[in-house]
């Protein structure tokens, strides 16, 4: 039996008074996109560093693949990692920075990095000091996505990376999972966790809310829509996907969408529409309305 790419039991995690991360139980099966969603400074990097033995726990064990995470000699060998923030080495070009990755990593592709470089645009011909927040995160996705390790961990990947970019990421966790790999995608943007994830685990305060499918993370996903219309609007209330109506003025009504947008539209299309607005509500705010209580 293949044991499970990420376990945790009861991990957690003090400095001091403050707890980082309180008993956080998981199970991350083999070959799964499994998103670690949640808000700035809800314990996500916390939970990779102890992952990857950079941190010891203050009780509670996490394994990677079975071996425990405190063996890093071991479970280094079966894993590749990105950070939030990279760093490179000034000196060396993107090039030599890659080929050193793969030397010390547990095997590349070198035929899918070549690819993998020119779909993402980078110059590895440039020196590490020259590179952009943007373009040093390409470094580290292509050394990550190109290496043969059985599990990428990322954290925060795509937070310096373009709109087209973004894409070129999306589609490359998507071979990740083809090619059998498990992808631990820590995360505070709920579009990319909906657009590349199986199953998300929603982190908050350093604590565990709950573990979702993507079809079930997609019921939080709501949109604030205004609009400004002609005359009296219409009565929206009772649609399909509409909820928390509100007429703010004589003319204007804001309401949550949620769902498929068509019944809102089709009311919409029968009146005399001036203006719309859409808004999408931060991942904050949408743990804030949704779980705000059981976080508290």
């Amino acid at each position: 039996m293949v044991p499970p790419a990420v376990r945790t039991e009861s991990l957690t995690k003090r400095y001091g008074r403050t707890t980082a991360l309180g008993g956080l139980d998981l199970n991350v099966p083999p070959g799964e996109v499994f998103g670690f969603l949640g808000p700035n400074g809800a314990g996500k990097s916390t939970t990779i560093r102890l992952l990857l033995g950079l941190a010891r726990p203050t009780s509670g064990r996490a394994w990677v693949f079975g071996t425990d995470a405190a063996d890093v000699a071991v479970t280094h060998r079966r894993l590749a990692y990105v950070p939030a923030d990279v760093a490179l080495w000034p000196r060396l070009t993107g090039a030599e920075t890659l080929e050193l990755l793969a030397r010390t990593g547990p095997g590349t592709d070198l035929t899918y990095r070549t690819e993998l470089v020119e779909r993402f645009g980078l110059d590895p011909s440039k020196p590490g000091r020259t590179y952009s927040t943007g373009n040093r995160q390409k470094v580290a996705l292509i050394a990550a996505f190109a290496t043969r390790a059985p599990l990428l961990v990322l954290d925060e990947p795509s937070s310096g990376l373009d709109p087209l970019m973004e894409r070129e990421f999306c589609r490359a966790v998507a071979a990740a999972r083809d090619n059998g790999q498990t992808v631990f995608l820590s995360s505070h943007q709920l579009a990319e966790v909906e657009a590349v994830c199986d199953k998300v685990a929603i982190l908050r305060a350093g604590r565990l809310v709950d573990v979702a499918t993507v079809r079930e993370l997609r019921q939080l996903h709501r949109t604030e829509v205004t609009v400004g219309f002609a005359d009296a609007p219409p009565d929206l209330t009772g649609l399909t996907g509409v909820e928390e109506v509100e007429v703010t003025g004589a003319t204007t009504v804001r309401f949550t969408l949620t769902g498929p947008p068509g019944p809102a539209l089709q009311a919409l299309a029968a009146a005399d529409v001036l203006s719309l607005a859409v808004r999408e509500p931060s991942l904050e705010e949408i743990f804030l309305s949704y779980y705000g209580g059981e976080a508290r």
